[in-house]
């Protein structure tokens, strides 16, 4: 089968009936002794996460094998898996299972982790099974967007929490007439997963399949609504136009120069060292929603565990993978190891999330609000080449945010520049 007519099994995996030779047999190894595992991640911790399960499974021991994240682990694991040597198990992101399925890397899980659906929200279970019946991983950690804000400063300046992007536009000009000299945030160009989120919780579908095809949908209806109202934001000075996670942007969340910040769960993490004199300063809300009264969130982050087809232990290492992310001793090990906020929505507001982070002791609900604002999690489409649309983003984005120009072209470059790229690696692509 020519791996690149239907993105190899991934736009299958959306009509997966079609897809019966992709992946290898889910048979165990015939060798006695116990199954030998090794586990390709990256969050911090996961070896001494990993320990509990070796104490208590001697028939099958995994080792953690530390790697770099994002598209280096991605590269890796698919050189290996052309050679035949891929890990038995991958922690990989969830834009990232389209293209290790299309490259036939992973397994089909679904016979192993059957009945797991129900611990995750729906919209991070489509993620894993890219919208069909076969399961290529099971959600690990997870990252529901949310609404951070100085509540000191929205006090001294009377402004309200907004509940719409409609109140959002409102209070960041509202701020501007009280305090010239501050923002309510800015838009950054420098993180793609922050707009692509915004996206996802307008409604976008940016890579879908009809038939043996891709369809990218990059520039619908729902992605131009999000770009243009950022950038008529931007355009007309009511918000900041600089990117993140610089000294310049620390300094603002610091100071109080930028009072609010659209993010994500892990956002206390980063303010802790972003604007470590403002603890205690910042309360978390819900997203502002295009409809009033609506509960609908994005995702900024997140990742999966995956099982490989080199693996001679399918069964075995899917064993693990159902007990790292749905096991409540291995899910308080995670959040207190590794520091993540768990995708099993049972662990999301108890055990080792019972308490607030550190930076937030004035918001002892943290987490309780936290885990009602991701069961409304909106489903995410992923394609083959998440890379070229994020570096597109950077590019085109980045310079429309600093000549305050508006996102329309910005944004048509990126749809195109992603459709481009699946044509010139063979892909089909319908109109």
């Amino acid at each position: 089968m020519n791996h690149r007519t239907v993105a190899a099994c991934t736009a299958a995996a959306v009509a997966a009936a079609a897809l019966t030779g992709c992946g290898s047999s889910d048979g165990e190894s015939a060798a006695s002794g116990p199954a030998e595992l090794t586990y390709w991640a990256w969050a911090p911790g996961m070896d001494k996460v990993v320990a509990l399960w070796n104490e208590e499974n001697p028939d099958v021991r995994v080792t953690v094998k530390k790697q770099a994240g994002g598209d280096d682990l991605v590269t890796k694991t698919l050189t290996a898996a052309k050679a035949g040597e891929a890990p038995d198990l991958v922690q990989a992101e969830y834009q990232a299972l389209p293209t290790l399925v299309g490259n036939d890397v992973l397994a089909d899980i679904s016979g192993e982790v059957a009945g797991s659906e129900k611990e995750f929200a729906p919209g991070l279970w489509q993620q894993v099974t890219l919208g069909g019946d076969a399961v290529y991983a099971l959600p690990q950690d997870s990252g529901p967007m949310m609404f951070y804000y100085r509540h000191d400063l929205f006090e001294e300046y009377g402004l309200t929490v907004p509940t719409t992007w409609e109140e959002f536009a409102d209070t960041a000009r509202a701020l501007k007439r009280k305090a010239p000299d501050k923002d309510l945030t800015t838009f950054s160009s420098n993180d793609a997963g922050l707009f692509a989120g915004l996206a996802q919780q307008a409604g976008a579908r940016w890579w879908t399949t009809e038939g043996q095809k891709w369809k990218v949908a990059i520039d619908d209806e729902a992605t131009r609504k999000v770009a243009d109202f950022w950038g008529s934001l931007v355009e007309e000075g009511a918000i900041d136009n600089q990117p993140m996670y610089t000294p310049a942007w620390n300094k603002a969340l610091n100071t109080g120069k930028q009072i609010a910040w659209v993010s994500a769960v892990w956002a206390p993490g980063t303010l802790t060292t972003a604007a470590p004199d403002t603890k205690g300063k910042w309360t978390m809300a819900p997203l502002p929603q295009w409809e009033k009264g609506a509960n609908t969130t994005g995702s900024w982050g997140g990742s999966t565990t995956a099982v490989t087809n080199d693996s001679e232990h399918k069964e075995a290492a899917a064993r693990f993978a159902t007990w790292l992310n749905t096991d409540p001793e291995a899910l308080n090990a995670l959040v207190r190891e590794s520091g993540v906020y768990p995708a099993a929505k049972a662990a999301q507001s108890g055990g080792a999330l019972t308490q607030a982070p550190d930076f937030f002791p004035n918001q002892p609900d943290f987490y309780e609000q936290a885990a009602k604002i991701a069961q409304g999690t909106a489903p995410a489409a992923w394609g083959p080449n998440v890379n070229v649309a994020y570096s597109t983003f950077k590019d085109a984005f980045g310079k429309a945010a600093k000549n305050r120009s508006g996102f329309d072209a910005a944004l048509r470059t990126m749809h195109e520049a992603t459709v481009a790229d699946l044509r010139k690696q063979g892909f089909g692509v319908a109109e």
